[in-house]
């Protein structure tokens, strides 16, 4: 049993997140062998470990390649591994969709295809449409991460912008069957938003793309504007007969790792309440609203009594203004602190199941009751870091991030809020 509040919010983030380790729960989801060739194929955070739990449990003859985050490696003896950049797309990725492209073709109804998808997997299939460069691709994919869009928003964007995504991976398995084994880290667990949605129909448009740049008022390069504005070749749509025998099944979802951390609040003693697993909005925002939550539960013992824990999920955005680093759930964390103003019987925690929270090394922070007392100790101005973006500065100053290392999965944000 955790000792102290923070080790029970540490608890059940660990147990969150192993709720979607591919070694668990990847094997109860595997195919039946095909008369013919089994090729692997993937991309995305988890994608090395997913294919290391395959080869683990596959009995017949295998063969693919998968592509992967740096530092996200899992050694394989038949499943070639390859590296490459994310959040913003590099050569290696490039190479590895094309690769990944040529290994599909030429297929047979007696072959099967096993594509291991997983969060990530947008930035690390880089293979521009004809006409565009992996540099048109990387200007437009920093400006969407910068502007505050949604992942849904900034998908629609990466399917035009792509020969992969948005089905078209799937379309180039034909007339092979395919089966898609997907980690959710999407709100909604839409399987065309997870990883742009390689082996999915696209229901979204040239001209859905194209309204999302200009709402957020981005200005591509002239090839991006010109390919979009063509609109020449749509992305596979629901019906398309190329994907008559792609299958897609989801094999981890940040709702189930709600449900694992809300089973270990039960036995601790501890009322859950899931709040929801998709929830989206303004980071800073998203965190005055569970802190009228939390003080509801304190004053008024609604929705639950004391002693209470809100648990959430989802993907909240931060738009980025000042100079620090970002990172959603410590920016979070940081505006949570500041509304709470060091409310006695209050702690929270919230991470990326991933472990990587933004840009920064560390999987997201824990709030305690005294979290702005120590920072007035030490110097620290919590507002100034708030406006500044600098959650991550704030934190590590204080030695309360949660430092993970790569988790090798990832079902995007865990947060939870313990009122005692």
């Amino acid at each position: 049993m955790p000792e102290t509040p923070a080790d029970l919010l540490r608890v059940m983030f660990t147990e969150a997140v192993r709720a979607a380790d591919p070694s668990l729960c990847l094997p109860p989801y595997l195919p039946e062998p095909p008369i013919g060739r089994t090729i692997v194929i993937g991309a995305g955070k988890a994608s090395a470990a997913m294919a290391a739990a395959l080869e683990a449990h596959w009995t017949g003859p295998l063969e693919g390649l998968v592509v992967t985050r740096y530092g996200h490696a899992v050694p394989c003896r038949r499943i070639e591994i390859v590296e490459a950049a994310h959040p913003v797309p590099d050569a290696a990725g490039e190479q590895a969709a094309r690769r990944i492209l040529e290994i599909v073709q030429g297929l047979t109804e007696d072959d099967l295809v096993i594509a291991l998808i997983s969060g990530g997997g947008s930035s690390l299939l880089a293979l521009p449409a004809p006409g565009l460069t992996l540099a048109d691709k990387q200007e437009v994919n920093r400006a969407l991460l910068r502007s505050g869009a949604t992942i849904h928003e900034m998908n629609v964007v990466r399917r035009h912008l792509s020969a992969i995504k948005g089905g078209r991976l799937a379309a180039a398995t034909a007339p092979a069957r395919c089966v898609a084994l997907l980690i959710s880290d999407v709100p909604g667990d839409d399987p065309a938003v997870i990883a742009s949605g390689p082996t999915v129909p696209d229901p979204s448009s040239f001209a859905d793309a194209r309204a999302i740049l200009a709402r957020y008022g981005i200005t591509p390069p002239e090839a991006v504007r010109r390919h979009l504005d063509a609109a020449a070749e749509e992305t596979p749509k629901p019906g398309d007969p190329r994907l008559a025998r792609a299958q897609t099944v989801l094999i981890a979802t940040p709702q189930r790792s709600l449900e694992t951390a809300a089973a270990v609040a039960r036995e601790a003693g501890i009322t859950p309440v899931i709040l929801g697993d998709a929830i989206e909005g303004e980071s800073r925002e998203v965190a005055r609203v569970m802190a009228g939550i939390a003080r509801q539960v304190e004053r008024h013992g609604q929705p639950a009594g004391a002693p209470c824990v809100l648990l959430s999920g989802g993907e909240t955005t931060v738009t980025v203004r000042g100079q620090g680093r970002g990172g959603r759930n410590v920016e979070f964390l940081l505006s949570l602190a500041i509304e709470l103003g060091g409310a006695p019987r209050i702690w929270a925690i919230a991470g990326d199941t991933d472990g990587i929270d933004g840009a920064d090394d560390a999987a997201g922070a824990l709030v305690t009751p005294d979290t702005l007392a120590r920072a007035r100790a030490l110097g620290l101005d919590a507002r100034a870091a708030l406006a500044d973006n600098d959650a991550h500065s704030f934190f590590q100053a204080l030695d309360d991030r949660i430092v993970t290392g790569p988790t090798l999965t990832n079902v995007n944000d865990f947060r939870a809020v313990l009122i005692t």
